[in-house]
């Protein structure tokens, strides 16, 4: 499905809400010392960033692996963003999976803080990339 320029800015400013709300939940989380959920959200907050990015350039966005993919081949393979803006994304990628999932992976806060100023400062630079 093709989407006009008014839906295609309208499914990115949503995203970007969502990535801005997600966001402030993680601040929640991590105030609360829920360090498990503040990785979840975390990872989230930055997923509907860089969906965002994907749809604002056109990119088709059909899973989280694929997001992951699209984000590395499209922006961090040309130079748009940094191999480290690509490796926080991975990152919070295993970070988030193994607080979901893996009943031996003890989520604290020593593990999980070092990620939230960076994530911020990443979907900062989408959005300013985004709005130009």
């Amino acid at each position: 499905m093709s989407l006009s320029d008014q839906e295609r800015q309208t499914i990115v400013s949503m995203e970007m809400e969502k990535a801005h709300r997600t966001f402030a939940d993680m601040e929640f989380c991590a105030n609360k010392q829920r360090w498990e959920a503040t990785a979840n959200r975390l990872y989230y907050a930055l997923f509907h960033a860089v969906s965002a990015l994907l749809i604002s350039g056109g990119h088709n966005v059909k899973s989280h692996r694929g997001t992951l993919s699209q984000f590395g081949q499209h922006y961090v393979r040309t130079g748009v963003f940094s191999r480290e803006d690509g490796s926080l994304l991975s990152d919070l990628v295993i970070m988030r999976d193994n607080a979901d999932y893996n009943l031996f992976f003890e989520a604290t806060e020593e593990k999980i803080a070092p990620y939230i100023k960076p994530t911020k400062q990443l979907i900062e630079k989408i959005e300013q990339y985004i709005h130009g």
